[in-house]
Order: C-alpha cells, then sequence, then structure tokens
C-alpha cells in the first residue's frame, strides 16, 4: 500500500455507501486518508498499515463526526438572472399560469432578464446559489443552460457555469438544454427552432467545449416526442450523452424514449408507465426525483417509486432549482422531502444524492467512499445518518473536501 499520505482523518464514523453488508456501508471508530486527491484507505481504523503519524503529512481527529461522500445535485437551472417571486405570490393569490405568461411573465420572463445580463452579472447573481448548494455538502453539481434560448444566451450560461466550478473549487458539469422552450422570437415557428437548436447552437457550443450533456423538455407544453427525438439523434451524433425532461406532466413516453439512446437519466417521471421504468431498467438510465417541484406545484401524482424498486432502476435525488418551480437552495432538504413526499428511505434519499447522482452524470470517479475515487467529503455532526433527512433547516456540513482540498 502506498503510503506518504496527504491527509488521514481518523476518530470518525463513515456512511461509505459501499455495500459491506451494513445500512449506509456503515463503519464506526473508521479512517479516512488520501493523497493527491485521491482516497487511499477507507475502512476500520484498526486496519491501518501502520501508525497514523507514520503514514500522512497531516492527521486530524474529527471527534466522533460522521464522513459520507460528498453530495452531487445532478439537476440544477442555477445559473439566470432575476427571480419570479411574485409569480410565486400571484399563483397563491389564484392568478393562472397562462395569465402569468400572456402578462409576459413565466420562462420568458427569466429569459429576458438572462439575456440582458453580463456574464460578470450572471456570475455575481449564481455564485451565492451555488454557495449554498456547496455550504450544505454538495461537492459536484450540474447546470443547465436553457434561459438564453439563443447562441449568445446559451454560450454565456454555459460559460458562467463553468467559471463557478472554477471560482468554488466544486466538480460542475454542464448541460445544454436549448430545447427547454420556445423563445419569443420563433413564436408560431416550433420546428424553425428545432432547427436552430440542432443545426447551429448544439454544434457550435460543443465544438467550444462547453457541453458535457444535451437535455430537453419533452411535454405537451415544451416539445414534442418526434422534436425531441431529434435533438437526441443530434447530440448522439456529436458524441454527447443525453438526458430528459420526461413524463413530468402526461405520459408522453419520454423516459422509454431517452432509454433508446442509453440516456443517462429521465428526469421528473411522474406519468411514467411501466413500459417507461422496463426501458429505463434494460438502458441502465437513472431516475432522478425531483420533489422540489412536486412541492411547489402541489403535484398530485407520484412518481412509479415502487416499480422503480422492482425493476431495479437507480434513483438520484436533486435540487431541480429553478426560479420558476423549484427555489430550493438545499439537497439535504431536497432529500428530505423524497423521503416525505415520495417515501424513499433515509438511505435511498443519501443513495440517491451520492452514488446514483454520480451515475446520472456518468461519473465513474465519486458518490462512494473507497480507495481510489476522487477524495469528495462531507463532515456532519450528527449521531446517525438519517439525521440528513430528518433535519429541517439545521446548519450545513461542518466540513467539505473536494479532490482533497479542504473547502468548507
Amino acid at each position: 500500500m502506498d503510503t506518504n499520505w496527504d491527509c488521514l482523518l481518523l476518530d470518525c464514523r463513515l456512511a461509505s455507501l459501499v455495500d459491506n453488508g451494513r445500512p449506509y456501508g456503515r463503519i464506526d471508530d473508521a479512517a479516512v486518508a488520501w493523497k493527491d486527491g485521491h482516497i487511499t484507505f477507507a475502512g476500520p481504523r484498526a486496519e491501518l498499515p501502520a501508525a497514523p503519524a507514520a503514514l500522512a503529512r497531516e492527521v486530524d481527529s474529527l471527534r466522533g463526526a460522521w464522513i459520507t461522500p460528498g453530495l452531487i445535485d445532478c439537476h440544477t437551472h442555477l445559473v439566470f438572472a432575476g427571480d419570479r417571486a411574485l409569480e410565486y405570490e400571484q399563483r397563491l393569490n389564484g392568478v393562472s399560469y397562462e395569465d402569468i405568461a400572456r402578462a409576459g411573465g413565466g420562462i420568458n420572463s427569466t429569459v429576458r432578464q438572462t439575456r440582458a445580463a453580463s456574464i460578470d452579472e450572471l456570475l455575481a447573481q449564481s455564485l451565492p446559489r451555488a454557495e449554498a448548494l456547496r455550504a450544505d455538502g454538495v461537492t459536484t453539481l450540474e447546470i443547465k443552460s436553457g434561459y438564453g434560448l439563443n447562441l449568445a444566451g446559451e454560450r454565456t450560461m454555459l460559460q458562467v457555469a463553468r467559471r463557478i466550478g472554477e471560482v468554488l473549487g466544486i466538480g460542475v458539469r454542464t448541460t445544454f438544454l436549448g430545447a427547454h422552450a420556445l423563445p419569443p422570437e420563433f413564436a408560431g415557428n416550433q420546428s424553425g427552432y428545432v432547427d436552430e437548436v440542432c443545426i447551429h447552437m448544439m454544434p457550435a457550443l460543443a465544438a467550444e467545449g462547453l457541453v458535457d450533456a444535451v437535455d430537453a423538455f419533452c411535454e405537451k407544453i415544451a416539445f414534442t416526442p418526434s422534436e425531441t427525438r431529434r435533438v437526441l439523434e443530434t447530440a448522439h451524433g456529436l458524441g454527447l450523452p443525453v438526458k430528459l425532461h420526461a413524463d413530468q406532466l402526461s405520459d408522453s413516453h419520454g423516459a422509454a424514449l431517452v432509454a433508446e439512446f442509453r440516456g443517462l437519466s429521465a428526469d421528473h417521471i411522474e406519468y411514467t408507465g411501466t413500459a417507461g421504468v422496463k426501458a429505463m431498467a434494460a438502458a441502465g438510465t437513472v431516475a432522478v426525483l425531483l420533489p422540489g417541484a412536486f412541492h411547489v406545484l402541489r403535484e398530485t401524482q407520484l412518481p412509479p417509486i415502487a416499480a422503480l424498486r422492482e425493476h431495479g432502476v437507480a434513483m438520484a435525488v436533486s435540487t431541480d432549482l429553478n426560479p420558476g418551480t423549484s427555489p430550493l437552495l438545499s439537497l439535504r432538504l431536497a432529500m428530505s422531502l423524497a423521503c416525505t413526499l415520495f417515501r424513499l428511505t433515509p438511505e435511498e434519499a443519501l443513495r440517491g444524492a451520492t452514488v446514483h447522482a454520480a451515475r446520472a452524470l456518468g461519473l465513474g470517479d465519486r458518490g462512494r467512499v473507497a480507495a481510489g475515487l476522487r477524495a469528495d467529503l462531507a463532515v456532519w455532526d450528527i449521531d446517525e445518518p438519517a439525521e440528513l433527512c430528518y433535519w429541517l433547516g439545521d446548519r450545513g456540513a461542518q466540513r467539505v473536501y473536494a479532490g482533497g482540498k479542504r473547502l468548507i
């Protein structure tokens, strides 16, 4: 075993999420060490190969705290300008979404504000949201475009997303969501806008190295299955992995569609039927559950949790952070909502925000605490892992490490 480690943490309890026959992959009286940003030891302290002082340059006691993998928020719309708090109030006072949209609100309100913001302004507005997630234990997050809806606007959003990762020292995966909504300049010409997305926007942004994956909103109020298929085919031709906003408001067979392309994930999926679940299982497509939007929209149609369990579909949990339907700045609160609203167990929710969220981003080097993986860790002042879902609005992580570097 290569020693001379950079750091060794002792006097801790570990929820490794490695299958070791114990809930949470639990190890009491654990030790975790890393070198050059990757874990070198994660196991019982008694199995350390030598005295701690002989193994690492830095040895630190956590005084009984818990270590988990760094959390992974695998579905966010974090980069945007402005907010829609007044629309939220209007909806609660009985104004319909359609009336708000006709008055210039809805997603086009965010598009206008985002297009008008400079790259520096957009970064200044978006960075605090990412900082809140980092304080909550998040070491990797996905950020979608989709509020620019033209080449310049989408490029700026993706550039800001990359910059957030650099500034905060966390992992950021960028997703091109040009097929999010129809921009006002293409009113009445949806096929023309799909041309713009597939012929001009996606290839250009991919060539600039700004796109890690491609998403689309397949729904009756957004893009049809045939239009969505074209977006996914274009991404496939460019060698980009795909995911999909699928079956949120109706069963448009979006989950089965993205599974055809061996998509990373199908997200929302409240209305996905058994055929879609089976297709996801066969393709290894992760189900991303988004209880924040379910809560804010006061939905009643639950995702097919029993069918997902029955067919062995991995379930990730994410915030869906966005200004319109999920202004949620805590992944742990999303985990709690997934337990309360969707009846996940706390262990399923934690795995959903780590192991399965990593899969939903196509990342095999994180999401568990095991030798060889990235040293992305969160340290918690708790007595049991279930507290991560139990407490509502308590303090964040005690420490956060990303690639072995302490961020908090």
